[in-house]
């Protein structure tokens, strides 16, 4: 099992940055590819971005490319979403996600297998 404890949500004023974290406990997190998802009120849950288990490979949602940067500290089982020039639709609930196996990519929902509760991103405009 994999434990994973999001923090760092708030609300902001369009334009302005966040910085999510996520704190893992319980498994070997430097072995497995992290991600962040969100969903927005009456919407599905969808990727945002994720990160490989060595930190040197990454992914992006078109929708925050250029202005969203996820990074991991593996000596800290710590996962980051650093959010700039954020937009009003970037409200959402920001999730972090552990996948399914060591080493296996993450790109859909079904891809994760360990998920955390939540962290709640609010912007204003």
């Amino acid at each position: 099992q994999m434990q994973l404890v999001e923090s760092g949500g708030g609300l902001v004023q369009a334009g302005g940055s966040l910085r999510l974290s996520c704190a893992a406990s319980g498994r070997t997190f430097n072995t497995y590819t992290m991600g962040w998802f969100r969903q927005a009120p009456g919407k599905e849950r969808e990727f945002v971005a994720s990160i490989s288990w060595g930190g040197g490979s990454t992914s992006y949602a078109d929708s925050v490319k250029g202005r969203f940067t996820v990074s991991r500290d593996n000596a800290k089982n710590t996962l980051y979403l650093q959010m700039n020039i954020l937009k009003p639709e970037d409200t959402a609930v920001y999730y972090c996600a552990g996948g399914r196996a060591s080493y296996s990519p993450i790109y859909y929902q079904n891809d994760v297998r360990y998920w955390g509760k939540g962290t709640l991103v609010t912007i204003s405009s």
